[in-house]
């Protein structure tokens, strides 16, 4: 996803198979953190720009064109509540999720009067198997299960959620 060749092929690959792109939802995207600014190195804020922003970029970037020869399509990224309010240590993650979210708003200004959604999904820490690893002590309870941020997604694909675009849909669980 950070090729923007390799993302512009799959994306006329797609078209070609279905005859449409209806919808897109960047799911691509990583965390890391634990370090104050001054010791993150430049290497991992890079490395968090190209899995978080770039991937979201390059598949907006492909989609778009054939949505806007239909005059149709959503669009939903996924940023994080760190995009919202920065945390310590996490400086590179959140300043990555916050570009997630400001794309999503410049790209529904543009699109808006075109037919295309965009909108963006905001959760807090998803329960996956690699966050349990990750934090084993925390309360998974709290945590966001995917099967709900699945249902978001659902809704703001569907025609019901017509007239939402340039939302940051908040999906925080229990925390």
């Amino acid at each position: 996803m950070t090729d923007p060749k390799a993302v512009n092929a799959m994306a006329a690959e797609a078209h070609q198979r279905f005859g449409r792109l209806d919808g897109l939802v960047n799911t691509v995207g990583g965390f890391r953190g634990g370090k104050p600014v001054h010791e993150t190195d430049l290497a991992e804020w890079d490395f968090l720009y190209e899995i978080n922003v770039r991937t979201a970029l390059n598949a907006c970037r492909a989609v778009i064109p054939f949505m806007l020869q239909a005059q149709s399509g959503c669009i939903i990224n996924v940023a994080s509540r760190n995009a919202f309010q920065g945390s310590p240590h996490y400086a590179a993650y959140s300043a990555a999720k916050t570009a997630v979210l400001r794309l999503t708003e410049s790209l529904a200004g543009e699109l808006k009067t075109r037919g295309i959604n965009v909108n963006c999904i905001v959760p807090g820490t998803i329960d996956t198997p690699q966050n349990r690893e990750a934090m084993p002590k925390a309360d998974f309870s709290t945590w966001v299960p995917p099967e709900d941020l699945a249902r978001v997604v659902a809704f703001l694909l569907s025609d019901e959620a017509r007239s939402v675009t340039g939302a940051a849909v908040p999906v925080y669980g229990r925390s």
